[in-house]
């Protein structure tokens, strides 16, 4: 495979912008982005959310678009939060739109340790408003 260096932040939000996410589910989500991710040779490099959004800094292989590696993981997620809680009053599901920046290595830092403090954010404000966008 030949040398690649791509650097993708990449957001989506749950159905209507629900407030839904639990910790428990959080694991499950966590967890399918991840496998989807190695499956896809595109290593996750920071991942973390709120009750209603995500955030994933990730380098996507140049054989994988964005929007195919976002669909894949989205559906995968979906998939195994209903498998795992289905006494869900309605099935869990995403928003279809999403929000993607890229970024170069010298941001990564940045980048990682906006997305791990994302609760912090939210509760306190310090948003980066570039970083929140998954719709126009």
């Amino acid at each position: 495979m030949p040398y690649w260096s791509c650097y993708f932040h990449i957001v989506w939000a749950t159905k209507y912008r629900q407030s839904i996410i639990t910790p428990q589910m959080e694991t499950f989500i966590f967890a399918a982005i991840n496998q989807k991710s190695s499956e896809l040779h595109s290593p996750v490099l920071a991942l973390n959310g709120v009750t209603d959004h995500l955030h994933v800094a990730i380098c996507i292989a140049p054989s994988v678009s964005v929007s195919n590696w976002v669909g894949q993981v989205k559906g995968l997620a979906a998939h195994s939060v209903n498998a795992v809680f289905g006494n869900l009053e309605t099935p869990f599901k995403w928003q279809e739109g999403y929000g993607v920046v890229t970024f170069g290595e010298k941001q990564l830092p940045f980048v990682q340790a906006y997305i791990a403090n994302q609760k912090q954010h939210h509760s306190v404000g310090g948003l980066v408003e570039k970083l929140e966008r998954f719709d126009e």
